[in-house]
């Protein structure tokens, strides 16, 4: 028999550690064959002890790579001119990627068969073998990430006196049955890969910011910080109604709540950019990645139907009690702004979900303003020119709304601004 080696044919005149790399690179591939005991120019150079090698080839299968491979791959030995060589066929893997077990789904511990060699698959290359060996949704699918921690997850599942140790974990599908970690965990790990980014604007438009923050974390922890930043800015307004005082917030808390839960639980996790949080004076938008779930329309969401595109992660949230029930999470946003005359408004895309709040206190707001606008120019016709403080003070308000009525007159070019730093000041235009 002529040996040549080739894109199914590997040559080795000698066992190795590197042998390892070279079947994982089949499995991960079309298959193939290597031969131990034969050069690289197809001399048959022989193996000095075949049972031994046998043995320690059988050991590395078994210990040496993950998923187990055993069933993909046989070990014999030939005769071939006097001399012992060994065969291992191995197969095409079933549960792809196939990795050393020491170096994980990375790189460096993936290789395939390309040409004559064994390469390292790029991280896309293993992501679309875990996509297309497992066949399943992204949060039960493995993740590529096996070094996970899960520091705010613990903290938040014992808050809730939820159990979470390895047990609870795989009964939570957070690990597969192969004792994988699967995307499901990832998310909820410290080591997330995703993001909130939030933005608050002056005004309506997004011309000018007043603050931002990206959110990084287990998805527990963004939800979190999430919430305390559109929190923040909730702002509360009172009125009294006769003798009783009747405090109102820019947006229903359970509103706000439930957005954020939806954007969380329900956007496509494929899409790695992130949920985009953004306040105006008029509205709040929440905007996730990844449209209706296929065969969904708005209709079937408004009207309580439900399919969750991330089943693992709302299992998790409804054990943490985080959801109550699977659709009614928009009922409830729409129920939270009865008797209001704007309401809230869905809107489907192909690739994305945006959920719009009204700011059911938006024309006060802009009344409040005005006033506030017209009693600083009253003192600037008083006094001739003020600082931010002298403003602060005629306001009884912080710094930050006090600048927001300065520059908001500067833009209607009312006053004008002179001087630097501490010393800056504002007058009346000309």
């Amino acid at each position: 028999m002529q040996y040549i080696e080739s894109a199914h044919v590997e040559l080795k005149e000698a066992l190795t550690a590197d042998i390892k790399k070279e079947i994982v690179a089949f499995a991960n591939s079309n298959g193939g064959e290597i031969f131990i005991g034969i050069a690289r120019d197809g001399q048959v150079v022989g193996v000095q002890n075949a049972e031994a090698d046998m043995e320690r080839i059988s050991n590395m299968i078994l210990n040496g790579i993950r998923p187990d491979l055993s069933s993909y791959t046989t070990v014999e030995r030939l005769l071939e001119q006097g001399k012992s060589i060994i065969r291992i066929c191995v197969s095409r893997g079933a549960k792809r990627p196939y990795h050393l077990s020491d170096k994980g789904l990375k790189p460096s511990g993936v290789s395939v068969r390309h040409g004559v060699i064994a390469a390292p698959a790029s991280e896309e290359a293993i992501r679309q073998m875990i996509r297309d060996s497992d066949g399943t949704t992204f949060d039960k699918a493995r993740s590529p990430n096996q070094e996970l921690t899960f520091a705010y997850a613990t903290k938040f599942f014992a808050e809730r006196q939820v159990k979470f140790d390895a047990n609870h974990q795989r009964s939570l599908r957070l690990i597969d049955n192969d004792m994988y970690y699967t995307n499901a965990a990832l998310l909820l790990s410290d080591q997330c890969e995703h993001s909130i980014k939030c933005a608050v604007y002056q005004g309506i438009g997004k011309t000018d910011f007043l603050a931002r923050k990206e959110l990084t974390g287990s998805i527990l922890q963004q939800m979190d910080d999430a919430y305390q930043f559109i929190s923040l800015n909730n702002k509360q307004r009172s009125q009294f109604e006769g003798l009783r005082r009747v405090d109102l917030h820019d947006y229903p808390e359970y509103a706000l709540r439930e957005a954020l839960l939806n954007c969380i639980v329900h956007r496509d996790y494929d899409y790695s950019g992130s949920i985009l949080i953004n306040i105006f004076a008029d509205r709040m938008e929440f905007l996730s990645l990844g449209g209706l779930v296929k065969g969904l329309t708005l209709a079937d969401i408004m009207s309580g139907v439900s399919q969750s595109r991330n089943t693992v992660i709302a299992a998790v949230f409804y054990r943490l009690e985080l959801i109550e029930s699977y659709g009614t999470g928009i009922q409830r946003i729409i129920e939270s702004y009865a008797g209001y005359s704007r309401q809230p408004k869905f809107s489907p895309a192909p690739s994305s979900f945006l959920v719009e709040l009204p700011n059911i206190n938006e024309n006060h707001a802009i009344d409040s303003a005005l006033a506030d606008a017209d009693k600083v120019l009253q003192l600037l016709a008083h006094q001739g020119e003020v600082s931010r403080r002298d403003v602060e003070n005629l306001l009884q308000c912080s710094a930050f709304p006090a600048t927001n009525v300065l520059n908001d007159l500067l833009r209607q070019g009312k006053i004008v601004r002179f001087g630097a730093a501490r010393a800056t000041r504002y007058r009346r235009s000309k």
